[in-house]
Protein backbone atom coordinates (compact mmCIF):
# COMPACT_ATOMS: atom_id res chain seq x y z
CA UNK A 1 0.00 0.00 0.00
CA UNK A 2 1.20 3.52 -0.78
CA UNK A 3 0.87 6.35 1.71
CA UNK A 4 0.68 10.13 1.67
CA UNK A 5 2.67 12.08 4.24
CA UNK A 6 0.57 14.82 5.83
CA UNK A 7 2.29 17.50 7.92
CA UNK A 8 0.04 19.48 10.26
CA UNK A 9 1.64 22.68 11.54
CA UNK A 10 0.54 23.70 15.00
CA UNK A 11 1.87 25.06 18.31
CA UNK A 12 3.34 23.30 21.34
CA UNK A 13 0.26 23.94 23.48
CA UNK A 14 -2.01 22.30 20.94
CA UNK A 15 -0.09 19.08 20.27
CA UNK A 16 -1.77 16.85 22.87
CA UNK A 17 -5.31 17.92 21.95
CA UNK A 18 -4.55 17.62 18.24
CA UNK A 19 -3.14 14.09 18.66
CA UNK A 20 -6.19 13.02 20.69
CA UNK A 21 -8.47 14.40 17.98
CA UNK A 22 -6.50 12.54 15.31
CA UNK A 23 -7.00 9.29 17.17
CA UNK A 24 -10.75 9.90 17.31
CA UNK A 25 -10.94 9.99 13.52
CA UNK A 26 -8.93 6.80 13.23
CA UNK A 27 -5.38 8.12 12.81
CA UNK A 28 -3.47 6.19 15.44
CA UNK A 29 0.14 6.79 14.45
CA UNK A 30 1.91 10.13 14.24
CA UNK A 31 5.29 11.78 14.71
CA UNK A 32 5.76 15.08 16.52
CA UNK A 33 8.51 17.63 15.91
CA UNK A 34 8.54 20.36 18.55
CA UNK A 35 11.33 22.85 19.27
CA UNK A 36 10.33 23.32 22.93
CA UNK A 37 10.47 19.60 23.64
CA UNK A 38 13.84 19.28 21.89
CA UNK A 39 15.35 22.24 23.73
CA UNK A 40 14.09 20.84 27.03
CA UNK A 41 15.88 17.60 26.13
CA UNK A 42 19.12 19.51 25.39
CA UNK A 43 18.90 21.45 28.64
CA UNK A 44 18.23 18.42 30.81
CA UNK A 45 21.31 18.29 33.02
CA UNK A 46 20.47 14.77 34.16
CA UNK A 47 20.52 13.37 30.64
CA UNK A 48 22.97 10.57 29.94
CA UNK A 49 24.33 10.55 26.40
CA UNK A 50 27.77 10.53 24.81
CA UNK A 51 26.96 11.83 21.36
CA UNK A 52 24.26 13.85 19.59
CA UNK A 53 24.11 13.79 15.80
CA UNK A 54 24.29 17.41 14.66
CA UNK A 55 21.93 16.60 11.80
CA UNK A 56 19.07 16.81 14.29
CA UNK A 57 20.06 20.19 15.75
CA UNK A 58 17.65 21.95 13.37
CA UNK A 59 14.89 20.69 15.66
CA UNK A 60 15.86 23.41 18.14
CA UNK A 61 14.17 26.06 15.99
CA UNK A 62 11.68 24.06 13.91
CA UNK A 63 7.99 24.87 13.62
CA UNK A 64 5.90 22.47 15.67
CA UNK A 65 4.53 19.81 13.36
CA UNK A 66 2.52 16.60 13.70
CA UNK A 67 3.14 14.20 10.81
CA UNK A 68 0.67 11.46 9.90
CA UNK A 69 0.47 8.98 7.04
CA UNK A 70 -2.80 8.50 5.15
CA UNK A 71 -3.33 5.52 2.81
CA UNK A 72 -3.28 6.53 -0.85
CA UNK A 73 -6.65 4.97 -1.66
CA UNK A 74 -10.40 5.63 -1.50
CA UNK A 75 -10.70 5.38 2.27
CA UNK A 76 -7.65 7.60 2.65
CA UNK A 77 -9.31 10.24 0.48
CA UNK A 78 -12.36 10.08 2.72
CA UNK A 79 -10.15 10.40 5.79
CA UNK A 80 -8.47 13.45 4.24
CA UNK A 81 -11.86 15.14 3.94
CA UNK A 82 -12.60 14.31 7.56
CA UNK A 83 -9.18 15.58 8.68
CA UNK A 84 -9.61 18.82 6.74
CA UNK A 85 -13.05 19.40 8.27
CA UNK A 86 -11.76 18.62 11.76
CA UNK A 87 -8.87 21.11 11.47
CA UNK A 88 -11.21 23.78 10.16
CA UNK A 89 -13.52 23.41 13.17
CA UNK A 90 -10.60 23.43 15.60
CA UNK A 91 -9.21 26.59 14.03
CA UNK A 92 -12.57 28.37 14.11
CA UNK A 93 -12.93 27.60 17.83
CA UNK A 94 -9.34 28.49 18.74
CA UNK A 95 -10.01 31.85 20.41
CA UNK A 96 -6.84 31.54 22.54
CA UNK A 97 -4.65 30.57 19.56
CA UNK A 98 -3.30 27.45 21.23
CA UNK A 99 -3.09 25.60 17.90
CA UNK A 100 -0.99 28.11 15.96
CA UNK A 101 -1.69 28.26 12.23
CA UNK A 102 -3.11 24.72 12.15
CA UNK A 103 -2.54 24.12 8.45
CA UNK A 104 -1.57 20.96 6.63
CA UNK A 105 0.66 20.10 3.70
CA UNK A 106 0.33 16.82 1.81
CA UNK A 107 3.61 15.49 0.43
CA UNK A 108 4.50 19.15 -0.06
CA UNK A 109 1.27 19.57 -2.04
CA UNK A 110 -0.98 22.40 -0.95
CA UNK A 111 -4.32 21.39 0.54
CA UNK A 112 -6.09 23.36 -2.18
CA UNK A 113 -4.40 21.25 -4.86
CA UNK A 114 -5.44 18.03 -3.11
CA UNK A 115 -9.05 19.24 -3.24
CA UNK A 116 -8.84 19.14 -7.03
CA UNK A 117 -7.26 15.67 -7.22
CA UNK A 118 -9.15 13.47 -4.76
CA UNK A 119 -11.97 12.56 -7.18
CA UNK A 120 -9.78 9.89 -8.80
CA UNK A 121 -10.39 7.68 -5.75
CA UNK A 122 -14.19 7.86 -5.70
CA UNK A 123 -15.75 5.04 -7.77
CA UNK A 124 -19.20 3.36 -7.70
CA UNK A 125 -19.47 1.11 -4.67
CA UNK A 126 -22.02 -1.56 -3.76
CA UNK A 127 -23.19 -1.35 -0.15
CA UNK A 128 -25.41 -3.92 1.47
CA UNK A 129 -27.90 -5.82 -0.67
CA UNK A 130 -29.68 -2.86 -2.25
CA UNK A 131 -27.54 0.25 -2.68
CA UNK A 132 -24.92 1.41 -5.13
CA UNK A 133 -23.22 4.67 -4.17
CA UNK A 134 -21.72 6.62 -7.07
CA UNK A 135 -20.43 10.12 -7.85
CA UNK A 136 -22.16 12.06 -10.61
CA UNK A 137 -19.08 11.96 -12.85
CA UNK A 138 -18.98 8.14 -12.94
CA UNK A 139 -21.25 5.96 -15.12
CA UNK A 140 -22.89 2.79 -13.83
CA UNK A 141 -24.95 0.41 -16.00
CA UNK A 142 -26.93 -0.91 -13.00
CA UNK A 143 -27.49 -4.35 -14.52
CA UNK A 144 -28.14 -5.70 -11.03
CA UNK A 145 -30.94 -3.12 -10.54
CA UNK A 146 -29.67 -1.65 -7.32
CA UNK A 147 -30.93 1.59 -5.80
CA UNK A 148 -28.54 4.27 -7.08
CA UNK A 149 -27.44 6.78 -4.45
CA UNK A 150 -25.62 9.61 -6.24
CA UNK A 151 -23.32 11.64 -4.03
CA UNK A 152 -20.98 14.55 -4.72
CA UNK A 153 -19.34 15.08 -1.32
CA UNK A 154 -17.42 18.27 -2.22
CA UNK A 155 -15.35 18.83 0.95
CA UNK A 156 -17.86 17.10 3.24
CA UNK A 157 -17.47 13.69 4.85
CA UNK A 158 -19.51 10.89 3.31
CA UNK A 159 -18.71 9.18 0.02
CA UNK A 160 -19.53 5.64 1.10
CA UNK A 161 -15.86 4.67 0.88
CA UNK A 162 -15.21 5.04 4.60
CA UNK A 163 -15.87 2.04 6.81
CA UNK A 164 -18.14 3.95 9.20
CA UNK A 165 -20.39 5.14 6.36
CA UNK A 166 -20.71 1.63 4.96
CA UNK A 167 -21.53 0.21 8.39
CA UNK A 168 -24.24 2.83 8.92
CA UNK A 169 -25.84 2.31 5.50
CA UNK A 170 -25.84 -1.45 5.96
CA UNK A 171 -27.48 -1.04 9.36
CA UNK A 172 -30.04 1.37 7.92
CA UNK A 173 -30.93 -1.06 5.16
CA UNK A 174 -31.70 -3.77 7.69
CA UNK A 175 -33.62 -1.46 10.02
CA UNK A 176 -35.63 1.13 8.12
CA UNK A 177 -39.34 0.63 7.47
CA UNK A 178 -41.45 2.41 4.89
CA UNK A 179 -42.82 5.63 6.35
CA UNK A 180 -40.10 6.17 8.98
CA UNK A 181 -39.03 9.70 9.94
CA UNK A 182 -35.23 9.99 10.05
CA UNK A 183 -32.92 12.48 11.75
CA UNK A 184 -29.30 12.58 10.54
CA UNK A 185 -27.07 14.33 13.10
CA UNK A 186 -23.74 15.44 11.63
CA UNK A 187 -24.95 14.79 8.11
CA UNK A 188 -21.81 15.69 6.13
CA UNK A 189 -22.63 15.04 2.47
CA UNK A 190 -26.11 13.83 3.44
CA UNK A 191 -25.35 10.26 2.39
CA UNK A 192 -27.12 8.57 5.34
CA UNK A 193 -30.32 10.64 5.28
CA UNK A 194 -30.53 10.48 1.47
CA UNK A 195 -29.88 6.75 1.59
CA UNK A 196 -32.71 6.46 4.12
CA UNK A 197 -35.08 8.29 1.78
CA UNK A 198 -34.18 6.04 -1.14
CA UNK A 199 -34.73 3.01 1.08
CA UNK A 200 -38.27 4.12 1.89
CA UNK A 201 -38.26 6.75 4.65
CA UNK A 202 -41.18 9.18 4.64
CA UNK A 203 -39.02 12.20 5.48
CA UNK A 204 -35.52 13.12 6.63
CA UNK A 205 -33.99 15.99 8.56
CA UNK A 206 -30.24 16.56 8.20
CA UNK A 207 -28.16 18.66 10.60
CA UNK A 208 -24.51 19.73 10.55
CA UNK A 209 -22.47 22.51 12.14
CA UNK A 210 -20.78 23.21 8.78
CA UNK A 211 -22.71 25.39 6.32
CA UNK A 212 -20.87 23.80 3.42
CA UNK A 213 -22.04 20.34 4.52
CA UNK A 214 -25.66 21.49 4.78
CA UNK A 215 -25.57 23.03 1.31
CA UNK A 216 -23.92 19.88 -0.09
CA UNK A 217 -26.54 17.63 1.54
CA UNK A 218 -29.39 19.70 0.08
CA UNK A 219 -27.80 19.62 -3.39
CA UNK A 220 -27.30 15.86 -3.16
CA UNK A 221 -30.94 15.39 -2.17
CA UNK A 222 -31.94 17.21 -5.36
CA UNK A 223 -29.56 15.03 -7.42
CA UNK A 224 -31.46 12.01 -6.11
CA UNK A 225 -34.86 13.53 -6.98
CA UNK A 226 -35.90 13.89 -3.35
CA UNK A 227 -38.55 16.55 -2.77
CA UNK A 228 -37.55 19.52 -0.62
CA UNK A 229 -40.92 19.03 1.06
CA UNK A 230 -39.62 15.77 2.55
CA UNK A 231 -35.93 16.57 3.02
CA UNK A 232 -34.69 19.48 5.13
CA UNK A 233 -31.11 20.39 6.05
CA UNK A 234 -30.20 22.74 8.90
CA UNK A 235 -26.91 24.31 9.93
CA UNK A 236 -26.10 24.76 13.60
CA UNK A 237 -25.06 23.18 16.88
CA UNK A 238 -28.05 21.48 18.49
CA UNK A 239 -26.16 21.23 21.79
CA UNK A 240 -26.08 25.02 22.26
CA UNK A 241 -28.76 26.36 19.90
CA UNK A 242 -32.17 26.10 21.59
CA UNK A 243 -33.99 27.61 18.62
CA UNK A 244 -32.55 25.02 16.24
CA UNK A 245 -33.33 22.29 18.74
CA UNK A 246 -37.02 23.28 18.68
CA UNK A 247 -37.16 23.59 14.88
CA UNK A 248 -35.82 20.08 14.41
CA UNK A 249 -38.57 18.68 16.61
CA UNK A 250 -38.93 15.22 18.13
CA UNK A 251 -40.63 11.83 17.69
CA UNK A 252 -38.20 10.45 15.11
CA UNK A 253 -38.29 6.75 14.26
CA UNK A 254 -34.57 6.56 13.43
CA UNK A 255 -31.61 8.77 14.31
CA UNK A 256 -28.21 8.34 12.67
CA UNK A 257 -25.03 9.90 14.05
CA UNK A 258 -21.79 9.09 12.24
CA UNK A 259 -19.64 11.62 14.08
CA UNK A 260 -16.86 11.05 16.65
CA UNK A 261 -16.93 9.53 20.12
CA UNK A 262 -16.86 12.72 22.20
CA UNK A 263 -19.65 14.38 20.23
CA UNK A 264 -21.85 11.29 20.46
CA UNK A 265 -21.37 11.25 24.23
CA UNK A 266 -22.19 14.96 24.44
CA UNK A 267 -25.39 14.45 22.43
CA UNK A 268 -26.67 11.30 24.15
CA UNK A 269 -29.52 13.04 25.99
CA UNK A 270 -30.52 14.93 22.86
CA UNK A 271 -30.81 11.63 20.98
CA UNK A 272 -33.13 10.23 23.63
CA UNK A 273 -35.29 13.34 23.73
CA UNK A 274 -35.77 13.40 19.97
CA UNK A 275 -36.51 9.75 19.35
CA UNK A 276 -39.74 7.81 19.87
CA UNK A 277 -39.98 5.14 22.50
CA UNK A 278 -38.82 2.04 20.68
CA UNK A 279 -37.04 4.13 18.05
CA UNK A 280 -33.64 3.13 16.67
CA UNK A 281 -30.38 5.04 17.15
CA UNK A 282 -27.47 4.17 14.84
CA UNK A 283 -24.12 5.57 15.97
CA UNK A 284 -20.70 5.28 14.36
CA UNK A 285 -17.47 7.17 13.79
CA UNK A 286 -16.23 5.34 16.89
CA UNK A 287 -12.79 3.75 17.00
CA UNK A 288 -13.07 0.28 18.51
CA UNK A 289 -10.94 1.26 21.52
CA UNK A 290 -13.67 3.70 22.61
CA UNK A 291 -16.70 1.57 21.75
CA UNK A 292 -17.47 0.48 25.32
CA UNK A 293 -17.01 4.01 26.69
CA UNK A 294 -19.45 5.45 24.15
CA UNK A 295 -22.08 2.72 24.37
CA UNK A 296 -22.07 2.82 28.19
CA UNK A 297 -22.71 6.57 28.14
CA UNK A 298 -25.51 6.27 25.57
CA UNK A 299 -27.15 3.36 27.42
CA UNK A 300 -27.35 5.49 30.56
CA UNK A 301 -29.48 7.99 28.62
CA UNK A 302 -32.18 5.42 27.96
CA UNK A 303 -31.05 3.06 25.22
CA UNK A 304 -30.28 -0.62 24.97
CA UNK A 305 -27.88 -2.21 22.48
CA UNK A 306 -29.53 -4.35 19.82
CA UNK A 307 -26.59 -5.03 17.56
CA UNK A 308 -23.12 -3.82 16.66
CA UNK A 309 -20.59 -4.30 13.90
CA UNK A 310 -16.86 -3.71 13.65
CA UNK A 311 -14.58 -3.40 10.65
CA UNK A 312 -11.07 -2.07 10.10
CA UNK A 313 -10.80 -0.56 13.59
CA UNK A 314 -14.23 1.13 13.54
CA UNK A 315 -17.49 0.32 15.27
CA UNK A 316 -21.15 1.01 14.51
CA UNK A 317 -23.81 0.33 17.12
CA UNK A 318 -27.58 -0.05 16.80
CA UNK A 319 -29.56 0.84 19.93
CA UNK A 320 -33.24 0.93 20.87
CA UNK A 321 -34.85 3.73 22.91
CA UNK A 322 -36.42 2.28 26.06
Amino acid sequence: MEWKEVNIYTATEGVDILCASLMDIGIKGFAVKDAEDFNEFLNNKDGKWDYIDYSIMDLSNCETCVTVYIPDNAQGAEMMNQLSSMLKKMKENDSKNIFGRLEMEIDNIREEDWANNWKQYFKPMKIGKKLIVKPSWEDYDNKDERIVLEIDPASSFGTGQHTTTKLCLETLEGTLKAGDRVLDMGCGSGILSIGAMLLGAESATAVDIEQNAVETAAENAQKNNISFMKYTAYCGDVISDEKLDKIIGEEYDIITANIVADVIIAMKDIFRRKIKNGGILIISGIITERKNEVTTAVEHSGFEIIDSAEDDGWAAVKLKAI
